[in-house]
Order: structure tokens, then sequence, then C-alpha cells
């Protein structure tokens, strides 16, 4: 197994460019803060951008955490890949994943400053500066749901090759938790009005009640009573709200909606 090195400040830019460097260099698989990620998909792990502080961050990072580190170990050991690209602040940070995964030594370390311009790196530091967000290399509905309730977005890259189609390659954008720019809080009855607003929005719903919001670490479950007028199909109806109720929730919040469970009471004839 082959093991190279990307190095660059925190804020650099690496996670950036690290789906590029690994297509240039036919690498399939990438370690980048506690993640174990291949191509579009998470393969194990969890991400040090859920943390709640700066040191506990480093740490899941560095796989100092047994459980952890046995899971990606793991996955390495199932996947059994040619080569793999790790991401790191540091030669000395990404000697350490190395070792501690079990690797074999870094044969090759690539430098943020070698692939990317002064003016790229310095602003993608101003980015994280003043905005305090950071790139996940993986598409958003990978990691959603580890982020419910986190600033989150989608960044595509779009990418020209010669004689061959555009390549564009999603990412993903968070504002973690231990940025200094303070945490948020959305409460149930956020969540339950914009419910109410979706319901307003459907055809054929007489009128919402009890609606419950059910929280968990990986997102909501949203449930609701509802009265339907007579004359459309019930599946309908009821597929098109809990559409609209998706939609509202996760454009407004970024909380990750694990269900909608609807239940019709009442069909009334007008």
């Amino acid at each position: 197994m082959k093991v190279v090195g990307l190095v660059g400040e925190s804020g650099s830019g690496k996670s950036y460019k690290a789906i590029v460097v690994a297509r240039q260099m036919n690498i399939d698989y990438i370690i980048d803060d506690g993640l174990l990620i291949s191509g579009a998909k998470v393969l194990a792990g969890k991400s040090a951008k859920r943390e709640s502080s700066t040191v506990s961050a480093v740490k899941t990072a560095l796989f100092m955490d047994s459980s952890h580190k046995d899971k990606v170990k793991k996955a390495i050991q199932n996947n059994n890949p040619n080569t793999i690209l790790i991401l790191g602040t540091s030669d000395k940070m990404v000697i350490k994943i190395a070792a501690n995964l079990d690797l074999p030594k870094i044969c090759d370390i690539i430098y943020i400053n070698q692939i990317s311009t002064d003016e790229e790196i310095n602003h993608a530091k101003n980015y994280r500066r003043k905005e305090g967000k950071h790139v996940i290399p993986v598409p958003t509905f990978e990691v959603k749901k580890d982020f419910s309730g986190y600033f989150i977005d989608t960044l595509k890259i779009f990418r020209k090759r010669e004689r061959k189609r555009e390549e564009v390659f999603e990412k993903t954008v968070v504002r973690p938790t231990f940025s200094y720019f303070g945490r948020y809080i959305i409460s149930s009855k956020v969540v339950k009005d914009l419910t109410r607003i979706a319901v307003k929005k459907i055809p054929n719903i007489h009128k919402a009640n009890n609606i419950f919001i059910n929280d968990f670490e990986r997102g909501i479950i949203i449930s609701l009573d509802v009265d339907i007028i007579f004359g459309e199909k019930i599946t309908c109806i009821i597929e098109d709200l809990q559409k609209q109720i998706v939609h509202e929730v996760e454009h407004m919040t970024a909380l990750n909606i694990i269900s909608v469970d609807v239940f019709v009471k009442k069909i009334i004839k007008i």
C-alpha cells in the first residue's frame, strides 16, 4: 500500500483541493479530519468538525480514540486500497495519523503551495477567518445526517477535461460547533410553525393537529395528524405534504429530517 500526505496550514484549502489531487494521482481513498473517504462515499470514521472544541477535534483527526481508530482500521483492511491520501496541517500530523492507523510509512508529501497559488491560499484563509466554514470532500447527502442543525451548504466544482465531458465534484461546506462564531439553537416551536406553513401549501388538507418533534443526534422526526378534504387520492396528498414539509424545514433550518409521519384522522366532505 502506498501512502501519500497532503500538508497545509489549517484553512489553506487542503480539503477543497483533495479530490482533484486524488484524481490526478489515481488515489481512490482519502483520510481527512477523522473520515475515511472513497469517491463520493464516507466509508468509516467520524468528522472532527462535529466536535465541540478544537482540542477534541484534533484528537478525532489524529484517531486517538480507540473505538474510532479500530473502525477505520477495519474499513481499510476490508477495502485493501492501493493508495491512500492523508490530509494534515504538518508533516508530523500526517505521519502520526499513518502510525495510529498502522499504515505503511508515508512515501511522499505534497504541500499546499505546490498545488495552489498564493492568491488561492489567501482566499481560503480569509474565508475561514471571516465565516468560520470548513470543506468536507464528499457530497452533502453523505454527511447531512451527521451535521443536522449545522450551517451546511453544497459546493460544486466544475473542471473541464480535454476531449471529455466536464467533470463535477460536489463537496460540502459546514460551520463546525467549535467555530468562534458561536452556536445557535432552533426550537421545536420554529419547526412546528414551518410544518404548519407547509400544510397550508397543500390543497385538500383541511388542517393539521398534534404536531410533535422528536430530536435525535442524526436529525428529527416530525409527526402530525391531519384532516383531509374528500375528493382526491389520500396517498398522493400525503406524499405531497411530506415532500413540502421536508423542503420547508430543511431549507430554513438545515436540520436533517429522518422521517415525516402523517396520520390521517378525518375525511371532511365540503
